[in-house]
């Protein structure tokens, strides 16, 4: 079977479940099935003590989500197949670095970890030009704290600037 999948096109002729395209779509789809399940145990909140939208919608909402995506990344994968790489690219390695965000979310403040991350993000994705990168810094978690404030109701938990704001 090794030998067979070594050859030039050989994954075209399997069929398309050994594919991997079709296993990583799987995984991913299957857990956030498993998930949307338990969902549906949730308990719904009474409409005095809600505040924006029920607990379970969001969740809902975003494993939907992320199915849909799923599914259409298989399709596309289907369409041009992925490259096989011989070692990992060197942007996957930055990857380890957002543990940063949960250090900075955790003893500073959540705000504050949401402009590091927009920061770091977007400087990984090749953006070099230092004002660019603090515009970003600035107005993604403004558009983030808003949006959790009206739309959907909750607080930012404590932290240095959320407590300037809520004071």
């Amino acid at each position: 079977m090794k030998n067979v999948q070594k050859q030039k096109r050989a994954n075209k002729s399997l069929p398309f479940f050994f594919r991997d395209e079709f296993k990583v779509s799987f995984v991913i789809i299957f857990i956030s099935v498993a998930l949307l399940i338990t969902t549906f145990t949730f308990d719904i909140v009474p409409p005095i003590l809600n505040r924006g939208i029920q607990p379970a919608t969001f969740p809902k909402a975003l494993l939907v989500l992320i199915i849909a995506m799923t599914l259409l990344i298989y399709y596309l994968a289907t369409k041009n197949p992925w490259k096989v790489q011989k070692k990992l690219p060197k942007s996957s390695f930055n990857t380890f670095k957002f543990c940063d965000f949960l250090v900075i979310s955790k003893t500073l403040d959540f705000f504050l970890a949401i402009s590091v991350l927009s920061i770091f993000v977007s400087y990984c994705w090749g953006e070099k030009r230092i004002f660019y990168l603090l515009l970003v810094g600035i107005i993604f978690p403004v558009i983030v704290f808003i949006f959790f404030e009206t739309i959907l109701g909750l607080r930012f938990p404590p932290g240095i600037i959320t407590n300037i704001y809520y004071s």
